[in-house]
């Protein structure tokens, strides 16, 4: 299976930081179309605006006429749309807006297949052919004890079973794993057949754990596409008060301002946008073999796209590492 450079995140979708109109999703999943040299492929999930990004998004194809093989979907399960009750969704409060639903974490077979049997139906009867967990981090970590963690793992090894049940019949075409938590994709890895995995937040020009790169390029040995997902950190990167989804203290989180600042001073001293960087170092990564960007503007969408294309000058690469910005022992593969 072979992926675009960039795939096009869709949190956006579901009104991530801010609500959009339909009118302004419907022109930037057009955007995305327009701009894709190949097959446009979408990332989503049932989590994202509890149900939302999957509905936009179905509607959006729909009205822009693609069908089923002028597309391919990522849809990443284990969350599943329930009524809104609460004054707002009982998931990372804050972060959605202007939702009209809420959203359960629901990992087993059973949960799995009804993931994706409701995705469908939101996806307005498109099937997605990329299908993964998503965030089997987060399920493990609400584990009681011991007993509970290990009760929780054989839940996520049911539902991947119930997505090789998926494949083998035709359904879909390749099964995967998303999370923020590397070393749970790395534990699932090695109880599962993966095709491909997706990393969020994990390996950035921020942070790039050296046992991180090490795994990925094991994992590119085993024939297993690597994409990396969140590569602004949240959008904290790239100007942000988020980082990985949560909002900053300029006190408390001053070293991650002071690391920014000193960032941005390098990026202006090259002419360089701090996004290209960002982009240039999640992707050239030994192993990686696409990145997925999200974006709320068609403008950006469109910019995003064509950054896979980015060059960036070896000697920034030098100063940022002369500046104690990144690792030194990183190198990239063109």
């Amino acid at each position: 299976m072979d992926l675009p450079k960039v795939i096009l995140g869709t949190s956006s979708l579901g009104n991530l930081y801010q609500a959009l109109t339909e009118e302004q999703k419907l022109a930037i999943v057009s955007a995305a179309i327009s701009t894709s040299e190949s097959v446009p492929v979408f990332d989503t999930a049932g989590k994202y605006g509890a149900g939302l990004a999957l509905e936009s998004l179905g509607m959006c194809l729909h009205q822009l006429g693609l069908k089923q093989d002028e597309v391919l979907i990522s849809n990443k399960l284990g969350w599943l749309r329930k009524p809104l009750i609460t004054a707002e969704p009982t998931f990372e409060q804050g972060v959605w807006k202007d939702l009209t639903h809420d959203a359960y974490q629901n990992i087993s077979y059973d949960g799995i297949i009804a993931c994706f049997e409701q995705g469908n139906q939101l996806l307005n009867g498109l099937v997605p052919q990329l299908l993964s967990v998503h965030d089997p981090d987060e399920y493990l970590a609400g584990a009681i004890d011991t007993d509970d963690r290990a009760k929780r793992f054989n839940d996520i090894l049911e539902a991947y079973q119930a997505l090789h049940f998926l494949k083998s019949s035709g359904k879909v075409k390749s099964i995967g794993v998303g999370a923020k938590n590397w070393k749970v994709i790395q534990e699932i890895a090695a109880h599962v057949k993966l095709d491909w995995v997706m990393f969020a937040n994990s390996l950035t020009i921020y942070s790039h754990p050296q046992e991180l790169i090490d795994f990925i390029a094991d994992l590119n040995q085993q024939g297993v596409l690597i994409i990396n997902s969140a590569v602004f950190n949240g959008g904290f990167l790239t100007g942000s008060d988020y980082f990985n989804y949560r909002l900053l203290d300029p006190v408390k989180d001053h070293s991650l301002y002071e690391w920014r600042v000193k960032f941005y001073q390098l990026c202006d001293k090259y002419q360089i946008p701090p996004a290209h960087a960002c982009v240039y170092f999640s992707l050239h990564i030994p192993g990686v073999s696409s990145i997925a960007l999200n974006s709320s503007s068609p403008k950006r969408t469109s910019e995003n796209i064509k950054m896979g294309e980015t060059t960036i000058p070896l000697l920034f690469w030098s100063e940022m590492k002369a500046a104690g910005l990144m690792d030194q022992n990183i190198f990239f593969i063109d």
